[in-house]
């Protein structure tokens, strides 16, 4: 599909990307969203942990599965944001806590990452099994939007329940959005990824002290550095760079086959020139590309309760009944 025009005109505070980027995780406070968890047990062993809310209604037969970003959880303002908007307009939301991510450390080894497009295919498998959904959408933010693009564009079959998928601020080549991760600009968003994925390595050395040291955790000065240290090798891949390489979702969305909606802000600081995916885009008319001028990386503040992301994602998610 060609680009889709923007609609977003934000106020002009939050036209500065750091400014739209970090107002909602220190600012927003999202009430009202009331969430039961499910634990799910994984065909490793593992569990993942679901947040559902439910329409006002408690009869909707529409559903929105919804993942968070790098380090998030069920729980961040964006993800509640989004399920609350969902819910006061006829749709029941699930969110989906990553491995490690639900505020209990997981059983194995091995964690999350940019490609576990294989545990949202069973989380997926499970809702549908276990609900009566005939109308589901996909929406992942950030590494939960790779995730999600991943998971559509890989060899497999789709349930025919998903009908659309949106992903917002994603970066589609990892490496790509790593390079502009380490700017200078940036500083102080590497730092605190960096500091938050020590502390959970911290955490699992002690649990597993035979697969990671202490001394190794120290010398991780980078995100590439943890991703050569513990992201690729807990996961199967040969380094970072192999782990960049082949689950970056850039190379899956020429296979997507239901609609799929990317909204990517031009003055977003994660995100590269190779993670505004326009070629694709104008050659597979079942992706969609908005790239607004402001919204920074999962910004998108509007004056209203929800905000422009949110009010984008129920509408073409109703686009597409």
């Amino acid at each position: 599909m060609p680009i889709v025009s923007s609609e977003y005109r934000p106020p002009f505070l939050f036209r500065n990307g750091h400014v739209a980027t970090i107002y909602p995780n220190i600012r927003r406070y999202v009430q009202g969203v009331h969430q039961k968890r499910e634990r799910i047990n994984l065909s490793d062993g593992d569990f993942i942990d679901l947040d559902w809310s439910y329409c006002h209604t408690h009869s909707s037969k529409k559903l929105v599965i919804i993942i968070h970003g790098l380090e998030g959880n069920g729980q961040r303002q964006y993800i509640l944001g989004t399920a609350k908007h969902l819910n006061k307009n006829g749709w029941d939301a699930v969110a989906i806590n990553l491995r490690s991510c639900s505020g209990e450390n997981n059983r194995l080894y091995k964690s999350y990452h940019a490609g576990a497009s294989e545990d949202i295919e069973q989380c997926i498998h499970h809702i549908i099994n276990r609900n009566s959904y005939p109308q589901i959408g996909l929406c992942g933010f950030s590494l939960g939007g790779n995730i999600v693009l991943k998971y559509l564009g890989e060899d497999r079959t789709i349930p025919k329940e998903i009908k659309a998928a949106i992903g917002v601020s994603v970066p589609c080549d990892l490496y790509n959005s790593l390079l502009e991760i380490n700017k200078p600009q940036n500083y102080i968003y590497q730092q605190r990824f960096i500091r938050h994925l020590k502390t959970k390595l911290y955490e699992r050395q002690t649990i597993f002290p035979d697969q990671i040291s202490i001394a190794d955790i120290k010398d991780c000065k980078s995100l590439m550095d943890i991703d050569n240290l513990y992201t690729s090798k807990a996961h199967g891949y040969i380094n970072a760079m192999d782990y960049y390489t082949k689950c970056s979702s850039l190379q899956y969305l020429k296979n997507i086959r239901i609609p799929s909606l990317i909204l990517n802000a031009k003055n977003d600081s994660f995100l590269g020139n190779s993670c505004y995916p326009i070629i694709e885009a104008q050659q597979n008319s079942k992706i969609f590309l908005e790239i607004p001028k402001y919204g920074g990386h999962v910004g998108f503040y509007t004056t209203g309760e929800a905000y422009y992301n949110e009010v984008k994602t129920l509408d073409f998610f109703m686009s597409q009944e």
